[in-house]
């Protein structure tokens, strides 16, 4: 003969409308004592519920992502008269709380050796299951976002957490994140870590309504994606940035000169193309900046074609659409692709090919402002030269001072590659071809 005992919610603490986040068995399923059924999460840990006792699931009453409180019911499981249920479940005052005399929450059959006894409950007392203690808690900034039932399962197929990027909710890994994280390194497009991967506390998880009014804006799908490049290249690579100024008086001149004819053709010519020329040369004068480092990272891939990458901002964030063979190409076509390229990047209209195959980027706020910055590589490109916005100043030319127009440029690159003597010839050299745009050729 069996009865129903509901599963409930175990005491949470103060915790209200927890997720549930997992759903381990199904209706029907026969479990275990001490078997995990459902996993909630608060906003400090995760937490398995387990099954009091042997027996059968009859109901479930939960989803995936269902809210749930202290009390609520999670399931009914029949259990065999004769089956012990673990404390948790049992009335307060039931007369066997009293007289057991096995480990909490151990049914009374041979268990495995090994399995260190737990205190007896005290008599008349309903025993509230143990808050989950472990490296999640006392060490929440080390320890990847994944319930337990996920870390044994990483532990099994010797993956490193830290490596797995979560598709859960806010970041947690999921079973099939590890599964394609394996899927990944066994076809060779990442490296297996050879060491333990460099962990990044989480930041603070604060509840900004307690000190005002405020408001949730999802972002966009592009920073989304992104974010999480833009946040792997920054601790993955040995970032540097060399700063330098180019006068480009003469260049200015020739642009304006041209200018008209370009918008004739329905285009605008701007100093971003010139840019892209003069880029274009010092890669093939300096080719290891052309160049990614292999997955092995002891071999350095150096590339014969010249496809740069261009960081236009678009109202849903920053992309980089790419420009194919830029060293067979003039000024004027350069400008025409540059402007057909942007306006269909900024309508959301581009296609995979548009941004695959890059060897170099630019990233230009002269349309804006500022003086310097640094900005973040572009993996698995080696360096991204920054260009700010020109302003006019006094420069010496050897007897007085003449009025010159110069613009900043910021030349970010990987130290593993590059060393500061290389990206400063190659900066220094990308500025003494924009001084002569006679070499530009239009």
């Amino acid at each position: 003969m069996s009865k129903r005992v509901e599963i409930k919610v175990p005491d949470i603490g103060d915790f209200t409308d927890v997720p549930v986040i997992e759903v381990l068995v199904s209706a029907g399923d026969r479990v275990d004592a001490e078997q995990s059924l459902i996993t909630l999460e608060s906003d400090k840990a995760t937490m398995e519920v387990p099954s009091p006792a042997a027996g059968v699931i009859s109901e479930l009453r939960v989803n995936i992502d269902d809210t749930v409180s202290e009390g609520d019911v999670l399931a009914v499981l029949e259990v065999e008269e004769e089956a012990e249920i673990a404390p948790e479940a049992a009335e307060p005052d039931e007369p066997e709380a009293e007289t057991r005399t096995a480990p909490e929450g151990v049914p009374e059959k041979p268990a495995p050796p090994a399995q260190a006894p737990q205190s007896a409950p005290s008599a008349g007392r309903r025993q509230s299951p143990p808050l989950p203690v472990g490296a999640e808690l006392t060490m929440p900034d080390r320890v990847p976002y994944a319930s337990p039932v996920i870390r044994m399962f990483a532990r099994e197929l010797g993956v490193d957490l830290s490596q797995v990027t979560g598709s859960g909710r806010n970041g947690r890994i999921v079973r099939d994140d590890v599964t394609a994280f394996v899927k990944t390194v066994m076809s060779g497009a990442v490296a297996a870590p050879a060491t333990p991967g460099f962990e990044v506390a989480p930041p603070p998880r604060v509840d900004f309504s307690k000190f005002g009014e405020i408001e949730r804006q999802e972002l966009s799908r592009i920073k989304k994606i992104s974010g999480k490049n833009l946040h792997r290249n920054w601790v993955t690579i040995p970032h540097v940035t060399h700063d330098d100024v180019a006068d480009i008086t003469e260049m200015e001149a020739l642009r304006k000169a041209n200018k008209e004819n370009a918008e004739k053709q329905g285009f605008k010519l701007t100093p971003l193309v010139f840019l892209i020329k003069a880029t274009v040369a010092a890669l093939k004068e300096f080719p290891q900046f052309n160049a990614s480092l292999d997955g092995d990272g002891e071999h350095l891939v150096l590339k014969h074609y010249y496809h740069i990458g261009i960081a236009v901002d678009t109202p849903d964030g920053l992309v980089v659409p790419v420009i194919r063979d830029c060293d067979q190409k003039s000024v004027m076509e350069l400008a025409k692709e540059l402007a057909e390229v942007s306006q269909r990047a900024r309508d959301n209209k581009l296609k995979p090919s548009d941004w695959q195959g890059g060897c170099f980027s630019i990233s230009s706020l002269g349309g804006i402002g500022g003086a310097h910055f640094s900005p973040i590589i572009n993996a698995p490109e080696v360096a991204i030269l920054g260009v700010s916005r020109s302003k006019m100043e006094p420069v010496w030319d050897g007897t007085q001072f003449r009025p010159r127009l110069m613009l900043p440029l910021s030349l970010s690159y990987d130290h593993r590659v590059i060393d500061g003597a290389a990206a400063a010839r190659f900066t220094r050299f990308l500025a003494l071809y924009l001084e002569n745009p006679q070499h530009l050729g239009l």
